[in-house]
């Protein structure tokens, strides 16, 4: 892992209030290049807040974010959001688009040529286990796991360096959960992509993490690997690991630090 003195992602004494509300407080946090660093926590923990802060969906009402060592509030607020994937629960596309024209759109914003757009549609495609017969479907015409992965590959279709990733197979169900889990590590093992992932589930995290983030109340508690997290004496990592109990196994990570 590359040193923690030139993270892609820094978050330096970050804090963001909505009202009298401190939703997040001095977060300190560094995100390695090529890493999962999987935030973890219960809802309102500020998990998503956090990752908001990276893309400028919010902004900090004290402290810095920085990307690549720039200071997010001096980056052009559009070319930011282009540089970073974006996938969320909900997956978020669009409905009257098929799904070329959704994994596309970013690059054709960009003004990239269609034969470049259509062959990189059919690229992500298939890098995401994906038909090229779905191309021309629209989103209500996709099982759940399709759009989910439709969304995977509307994110990286610019090839951004860094990937945000909010609860993405959170509803879904068990099977295909576990089933995008896996191709999500082997597609980060090809691409090695900085990813931030948020999750409020222990498996996943474990599974997926090369650090865990485990955030409660605001606040960054610890950093961890999963190794360290299933034996560490923190009261909040154990807390999660009491409340996982015998379902948790540290060994079904899948080998990504």
């Amino acid at each position: 892992m590359p040193a923690a003195s030139n993270p892609v992602i820094e978050f330096r004494g970050v804090s963001y209030r909505v009202g009298g509300t401190e939703v997040l407080r001095d977060l300190n946090l560094q995100v390695n290049r090529g890493e999962i660093l999987v935030l973890l926590g219960r809802s309102g923990s500020g998990k998503t807040t956090t990752l908001k802060l990276i893309n400028r969906l919010v902004e900090p009402t004290t402290g810095e974010v920085l990307v690549n060592g720039n200071r997010n509030a001096n980056v052009d607020l559009i070319r930011l959001r282009r540089s970073i994937g974006y996938v969320i629960q909900e997956v978020g596309l669009f409905p009257h688009f098929t799904v070329a024209r959704n994994i596309g759109l970013v690059p054709k914003i960009e003004g990239w040529p269609a034969s470049r757009i259509q062959a990189r549609v059919a690229e992500l495609l298939q890098l995401t286990g994906l038909s090229l017969e779905i191309e021309g479907r629209y989103p209500h015409q996709l099982s759940g796991g399709q759009r989910q992965r439709v969304g995977v590959a509307r994110a990286l279709a610019a090839d951004p360096e860094i990937l945000l990733m909010d609860e993405p197979f959170g509803a879904l169900d068990p099977l295909t959960r576990a089933e995008l889990q896996r191709e999500f590590l082997a597609l980060q093992k090809r691409l090695g992509k900085t990813v931030v992932f948020v999750t409020h589930d222990l498996h996943e995290a474990m599974r997926l993490a090369t650090r865990i983030g485990l955030m409660e109340a605001g606040k960054l508690v610890t950093t961890l690997t999963p190794q360290e997290f299933a034996q560490s004496n923190d009261p909040w990592a154990a807390a999660y690991v009491n409340a996982f109990g015998d379902r948790l196994d540290s060994n079904s990570k899948e080998g990504n630090a």
